[in-house]
């Protein structure tokens, strides 16, 4: 597992230069596929036995799902399996997750609440996944250090914004359970479209630059490659 890896990350840092060419690109991609595949029959397994150990978790401090809902084993194993998806073109994850939790006197009032939790979450895991690539894209553009500075900065002034552009989620876990006092503790994990959510970072970090009067605001786009 660790050889194929290795092997992944190898592909994914080579991926710009296959590009250049397009015989090297078919190459590239007929290689990136059969890793994939390979990686993708051993982390369904591993999905598999991870889902049914947290579900067993889950049942012994008391949570369930609502009737009708799929059960927590297999919700569980579907957040793992698209949590894990990669988009190689991009380096963003195919979705990006966030948790919440929270108690209320009615089930409806909790969700929301725990809801509202999971998306700030979201957005501040947005944040981390989009500075991390930036930082990547800027280095190797040879970027000047003030640039750098300055985008690196509105990149970390830029989860409110990145928050309220979030559009539609997917919830992939939702479970409950009620508590002695006859409140209801609601969990929810949502996952949002990795393409979406770089796309929300961008204009969140757009908005910021030209809050400042920044110039960088209009290479945004060049500069960042997404």
């Amino acid at each position: 597992m660790k050889k194929l890896l290795v092997l992944l990350a190898g592909i994914l840092l080579v991926g710009n230069v296959f590009a250049q060419n397009a015989e090297d690109y078919k190459a590239f991609i007929k290689e990136r596929k059969a890793v994939q595949k390979l990686v993708s029959s051993e982390r369904n397994e591993k999905v598999g036995k991870d889902a049914k150990k947290a579900a067993k978790g889950y049942a012994k401090e008391g949570w369930i799902v609502m009737p009708g809902s799929l059960p927590l084993e297999k919700q569980l194993e579907k957040s793992y399996q698209m949590a894990y998806e990669l988009d190689l073109n991009s380096g963003m994850p195919k979705y990006i997750q966030g948790t919440g939790k929270a108690i209320s006197t009615s089930y409806d009032a909790a969700k929301m609440h725990a809801m509202a939790d999971a998306k700030t979450e979201l957005a501040g895991n947005i944040q981390t996944e989009v500075a991390a690539i930036i930082e990547e894209r800027l280095a190797s553009n040879e970027v000047g250090q003030n640039d750098a500075v300055a985008v690196s900065n509105a990149v970390q002034v830029s989860k409110q914004v990145i928050a309220q552009s979030i559009g539609r989620v997917i919830t992939v876990v939702e479970c409950y359970r009620e508590l002695k006092n006859k409140n209801f503790e609601v969990q929810v994990r949502i996952l949002y479209n990795g393409e979406m959510a770089a796309q929300a970072a961008k204009k969140a970090i757009k908005e910021e630059l030209e809050k400042k009067g920044d110039e960088l605001a209009k290479e945004l786009d060049k500069m960042l490659g997404f």
